[in-house]
């Protein structure tokens, strides 16, 4: 049976980490969605750019798989730069994860689903309506792939943005930390991802490698806390069936 994990947000959700800067993971049960199809783990799993990296799902699905002795697929839709407006329902990014989710629907079971966004929309005249439009769009991805009872994982902009360069709204990040922990207190099989204390690339704006390897564990722990602890999932058939009917489809 295989359990899969929906990535979405922006470019640290895709990740941007280093990868000479880490070790590998090395864990045969781990499995990336190309082409409809889970294929072994391979970097970056999340490629929405040529300069992508390492990316904190990795971690996260490690911890899972060791845990709970299941195979985990990972459905990689994050895109960098983008903003809540992009991410609505009806929309292409929208659109296109769904698609995703209800391919891979077909061959595993979704368990969760990582969201880390709010860069893009930490100027003045965003920020406010932060909660209000990812409330709709986290409310929309419940209702088309009835996820009701799989936790959704929001994670915290990380302090370092306050140090940007790159641009001066980045200050902001603190109001859209406090939506998104608003939003998990006020919504069920929801959780907040704390970033306090990780760093970052040069850059001040993606975190490392090391800090995304942190983030994963953390995700998995307050994935932990979210989770019904009673939800049976649907059986499903192994990678290798799964391989086996693609072929038989060609």
């Amino acid at each position: 049976m295989i359990h899969s994990i929906l990535l979405i947000g922006q470019s640290n959700m895709a990740g941007r980490g280093f990868q000479d800067e880490v070790e590998p993971i090395q864990n045969e049960r781990l499995m990336v969605l190309r082409n409809g199809r889970w294929q072994p783990m391979f970097f970056p799993v999340n490629p929405d750019r040529p300069f992508s990296g390492i990316s904190l799902a990795e971690s996260f699905a490690d911890c899972y798989a060791k845990e709970k002795q299941v195979d985990v697929g990972i459905i990689p839709c994050a895109d960098g730069g983008t903003s809540l407006d992009q991410w609505q329902p009806g929309g292409l990014l929208f659109d296109h994860a769904c698609y995703l989710s209800e391919l891979a629907s077909r061959t595993s079971t979704i368990c969760a689903v990582l969201w880390h966004q709010g860069e893009a929309d930490c100027s003045p005249h965003l920020y406010p309506l932060y909660q209000e439009k990812f409330s709709n769009i986290m409310h929309e991805f419940r209702k088309r792939l009835n996820l009701y009872d799989v936790p959704f994982l929001l994670g915290g902009l990380g302090d370092f943005l306050s140090q940007c360069p790159l641009d001066d709204n980045l200050k902001n990040y603190g109001k859209v930390n406090d939506a998104l922990k608003n939003m998990a207190a006020h919504n069920d099989m929801t959780g907040f991802v704390s970033a306090e204390g990780l760093g970052s690339n040069p850059d001040k704006l993606h975190f490392s490698a090391q800090s995304l390897r942190e983030f994963g564990v953390r995700y998995y722990h307050e994935f932990i806390k979210v989770e019904d602890k009673n939800k049976v999932f649907a059986e499903k058939c192994t990678p290798d069936q799964a391989i086996r009917t693609s072929m038989e489809q060609l």
